[in-house]
């Protein structure tokens, strides 16, 4: 634990030096050369073990006891040989709280240091001498540095704590979330697949259905348009089977760039007027679009299409497809018997207005009962040229 913002971190190994090592080495100069070399030799020592276990050359393989040692025997040495050990004890107070796990491994060393830094000056007290100031700045100094030390554990493992709960908060967040997009992502997969079967596969099922039907009525009163009939049978069935190979095999992209929706709009018309005998008119622009977009436009018109031949009761369908601006505009009216919009059940216009707002447009239904119905799709289009 680091008790020391980063300034005071910084400029703390500078303080040490100057207040904490620079004292004995200088005091010491005066000494006799075997006290002075004790003195030296010690401070030596505890610079370059601090240098080995603080410094940028500091190695991971050191005890974390080497240092606190090295220091309590050096404020034992300069205690016992020369001045000075008392202003080191309180300079490098910090230095036995820096690191330590433990409140109480600190506690204990600077309480021996803090010992061994007055004893000489207690045992000239204990013969009668007088006290110097080292004692009551050694015992203030032990206490603040208690205090403070203490003080920054708790604190320390208090921020530890707060730390493990939003760690396990986020984790269990992180994990509800993933759970959440799974799924949504489910859900979303359900929808399209849902969409893309009632707009493709039941379509053409209810087709086929109505003309086998027809078919089995017209087969002994008029031949040819039972054939008619079967023939619409087969080229629905294989409609409906690349629909469903497409459906499996996921979309294949748009290697072929832009293209018109014009050909598959015409033939989906076509397919109506023939089945049903409804009139069918319109215009359609080639228009370029990209894949998604054809696909949205010529979903819409299966859609509305089959409501007309299943609900509608019209005898005639306009479709226009046109260009405004940049967007591509489909047209779809028939003058059958209308109905309720804000009634309306199903999953068809639903699935349209979703599959217009995933691109970018938007459907816009009208109609009323015996007024016929007007849909209108509206979607950016893909201009030659464009990816």
């Amino acid at each position: 634990m680091n008790l020391f913002g980063a300034g005071i971190g910084r400029w703390y190994p500078v303080v040490w030096v100057l207040f904490g090592l620079a004292p004995p080495v200088i005091g010491a100069v005066d000494e006799a050369p075997g006290v002075r070399a004790v003195v030296w030799s010690a401070v030596t020592v505890l610079g370059l073990v601090y240098a080995g276990t603080h410094g940028t050359a500091r190695t991971a393989s050191a005890p974390a006891w080497l240092f606190p040692a090295v220091l309590t025997a050096a404020i034992g040495t300069l205690a016992v040989f020369s001045a000075g050990a008392e202003a080191l004890f309180v300079v490098s107070l910090p230095l036995y709280w820096s690191s330590a796990a433990h409140p109480r491994v600190p506690l204990v060393w600077s309480a021996v240091a803090a010992v061994l830094a007055v004893a000489p000056g207690l045992g000239s007290w204990w013969e009668g001498g007088s006290t110097s100031l080292g004692l009551p700045v050694v015992a203030a100094g032990f206490l603040a540095g208690a205090g403070l030390g203490l003080w920054g554990h708790r604190v320390a493992a208090q921020a530890g704590e707060r730390a493990d709960r939003l760690g396990q908060e986020l984790t269990r967040t992180r994990r509800e979330l993933a759970e959440v997009h799974q799924r949504q992502g489910a859900a979303e997969e359900r929808e399209r697949l849902a969409r893309e079967i009632h707009d493709t596969l039941a379509q053409g099922l209810a087709s086929i259905v109505a003309l086998a039907a027809a078919a089995r009525a017209a087969v002994t009163a008029d031949a040819a348009t039972a054939v008619r009939r079967l023939e619409s049978i087969e080229s629905t069935a294989r409609e409906n089977l690349a629909e469903a190979r497409a459906l499996v095999g996921g979309p294949s992209g748009d290697a072929h760039g832009p293209a018109s929706v014009a050909p598959a709009l015409h033939r989906t018309a076509e397919r109506l007027a023939e089945d049903t005998g409804i009139a069918v008119s319109g215009e359609l622009a080639e228009i370029p679009l990209g894949r998604a977009e054809r696909l949205a436009l010529l979903r819409c018109t299966q859609e509305s299409l089959a409501n007309v031949r299943r609900h509608a009761g019209a005898s005639s369908v306009s479709i226009t497809l046109t260009a405004v601006g940049d967007r591509a505009e489909l047209e779809i009216v028939d003058d059958g018997r209308g109905f309720v919009t804000t009634e309306a059940e199903g999953f068809g216009l639903a699935g349209m207005a979703r599959r217009m707002t995933e691109l970018g447009g938007r459907l816009t239904v009208t109609s009323a009962p015996g007024t016929g119905t007007r849909i209108l799709a509206s979607l950016p289009r893909v201009r030659e040229g464009e990816p």
